[in-house]
């Protein structure tokens, strides 16, 4: 077993290993944007080493994922899973270039530097290793789309996972955590609530069904069960927020002072506890709703609820004791272990049987701000990690 070196023992970052890193930085890859020059340039850096990338393109092919095997024949793998797009930066105040992957400072700066190209790079920059590598299993390299969007994409790399017989042993989730590996983390789950009413001058109330009323009453329904959660939920200690939490994002409805509006709708969230159930949240948010619309109804048989689901992220929740928890560990010279308030792919690649953990370089805190950045010390760190991940003899 090989441990990494401690952070004041590390070796600059490898000029390889950044030019790399900023290579993907520079890539255009914000999610309502296309992913495919990211990942036609990973799998062409792998067929130049012999590697076969299998692609699995969205809907309307202008998005990918890829899965690759380093080390094809061992009889297993290990999954390093990153996503490839990033969130917009339209209306931050950037000082930089968002795209130009400056270094600067003992940083690199960019959109996606650290949520999460950085892990991408890193992984990709030791392929080579991986290949040499005398591991008795196989590297896979899972690059998904759409996760910013609701881990959309992560969806279909599993499921072509699982039809190609592939059967890894564990995974580990790139996402930013400072090097620490994470074992838990909240579910995201993503509602739209749209509410029909009947609309009439507002002289005449009585005969309307009010339906910013309405939505107001469900949102106020929502409130409540928020409070409920924070003064009754068992906690989950290690979490910053230790319960399950309800907000609404979204509420658009109504078109003038003296019309009583038709329509109305608003965006809600649950993030729950990995212990919590979220789908009995939303049922009872759903029956609430459902017993306010006998009365609309008795005014126009058209009014009611009707609700959508935007995203559906679920909670991940393992174990400082699962082997690939204990391999993270050792591969980053440390004993922590961490919790993290963010969603990741991790839940799904557990739910799909894979033991999982979180573990990446740089910080939440910077993801998604102006001026994102991941530090040298932290890419020198993920460096590390994978040199030893290359020279590892077994998992756990």
């Amino acid at each position: 077993m090989v441990s990494a070196p401690s952070p004041a023992a590390l070796p600059a970052v490898s000029p390889r290993a950044l030019q790399l890193v900023q290579s993907l930085v520079r890539m255009d890859t914000v999610s309502h944007h296309s992913n495919l020059e990211l990942i036609y340039f990973v799998r062409d850096e792998l067929a130049c080493r012999g590697v076969t990338s299998r692609i699995t393109t969205s809907a309307d092919g202008t998005k990918a994922n890829l899965f690759a095997t380093l080390g094809e024949g061992k009889p297993a793998g290990l999954i390093l899973s990153g996503h490839t797009d990033t969130v917009p930066w339209d209306g931050q105040d950037w000082t930089l270039e968002p795209l130009s992957a400056t270094v600067k400072d003992g940083r690199l700066y960019g959109r996606g530097s650290c949520d999460m190209k950085g892990f991408i790079g890193m992984a990709l920059a030791h392929a080579d290793d991986f290949l040499r590598s005398s591991a008795p299993f196989a590297m896979h390299l899972a690059l998904s789309h759409d996760e910013e969007t609701g881990c959309i994409g992560v969806r279909e790399l599993i499921a072509d996972m699982k039809d190609a017989g592939i059967a890894p042993l564990a995974c580990i989730v790139g996402e930013p955590t400072g090097m620490v590996p994470a074992t838990a983390h909240k579910g995201v789950y993503r509602y739209k609530c749209c509410v029909r009413g009947k609309e009439a001058h507002s002289s005449l109330t009585p005969q309307s069904v009010n339906a910013i009323e309405m939505a107001a009453r469900v949102v106020c329904k929502l409130r409540d069960m928020a409070e409920r959660f924070e003064a009754n939920e068992p906690r989950c200690e290690g979490f910053d927020v230790p319960f399950s939490t309800a907000s609404v994002g979204q509420f658009h409805g109504g078109t003038a002072d003296n019309v009583v509006p038709r329509d109305a709708w608003f965006r809600y969230e649950f993030r729950n506890l990995p212990t919590a159930d979220v789908t009995s949240m939303q049922n009872e948010l759903l029956a609430f709703a459902q017993g306010l619309q006998p009365a609309m109804k008795k005014i126009t048989p058209k009014a009611g609820f009707r609700f959508e689901t935007i995203c559906e992220v679920p909670a991940f929740l393992g174990s400082p004791n699962d082997a690939v928890t204990r391999l993270a560990q050792r591969l980053a010279g440390t004993d922590q272990t961490t919790l993290v308030a963010f969603g990741t792919e991790a839940g799904l690649f557990k739910i799909a049987g894979i033991a999982t953990v979180v573990c990446g370089p740089g910080s939440i805190e910077q993801a998604h701000q102006p001026d994102e950045f991941v530090s040298l010390e932290q890419l020198a760190s993920c460096e590390a990690f994978m040199h030893a991940l290359a020279a590892t003899k077994q998992i756990g």
